[in-house]
């Protein structure tokens, strides 16, 4: 019965495996290179972010609550990929509010989610530019008085390999188990990504 069990789970993956890896294949237009500024200031491009998979999610850090639910998934799923198969995945918040969203506020909002949260922010076109190759939608909404407002966006988590590439996108539909069951299947098929160095 556990021998049954432990062949299901390993079909189980090997289809989900299948499914990323055909989506893959298919939406090679999503993401690309990047040159923004992280929590600390330092200018971080794409390239800077490679040798572990990357989580990527687009937001802002005055989201009352969806964005911080959101975070709080993906610290989640990265915590389940490291417990099950050892491998660290660098999870990445870029603020598409660049007006308010200044490095040292990022500082703050990402330390809440965890240690290893990159931050990251830009200029307007900066923001556009990786919101447009990541085909984010985000618009200010305006409300009340004194120049207040919010910012409407989409909510899609993305997985990216070692190299930075797109692998997939996850919708909130999705629970943290069921984004790192699909997650992990779909790094299986990345060779060098189960070769990633485990960290702490």
């Amino acid at each position: 019965m556990i021998r049954m069990r432990f062949s299901l789970f390993g079909v189980l993956l090997a289809g989900l495996a299948m499914f990323a890896s055909l989506a893959h294949a298919a939406r090679d237009d999503i993401g690309g290179s990047f040159d923004l500024v992280d929590q600390d200031g330092k200018r971080v491009t794409d390239k800077a972010l490679q040798g572990k998979p990357v989580l990527l999610y687009f937001g802002f850090t005055t989201c009352p609550d969806i964005c911080p639910l959101d975070l709080a998934k993906m610290a989640s799923i990265a915590r389940k990929i490291d417990q099950a198969f050892g491998i660290a995945v660098t999870p990445v918040f870029v603020s598409i509010d660049p007006e308010r969203d200044t490095p040292a506020k990022l500082k703050t909002y990402v330390h809440y989610f965890g240690k290893d949260f990159v931050g990251l922010t830009g200029s307007a076109q900066q923001i556009a530019d990786i919101g447009d190759k990541y085909h984010v939608y985000y618009k200010k909404v305006p409300y009340g008085a004194d120049g207040n407002y919010m910012m409407a966006h989409s909510t899609m988590m993305f997985l990216l390999d070692a190299d930075g590439g797109y692998l997939a996108h996850y919708g909130r539909a999705l629970t943290d188990a069921d984004i790192a069951t699909r997650a992990i299947a779909t790094l299986r098929t990345q060779g060098t990504a189960l070769t990633v160095a485990h960290t702490n």
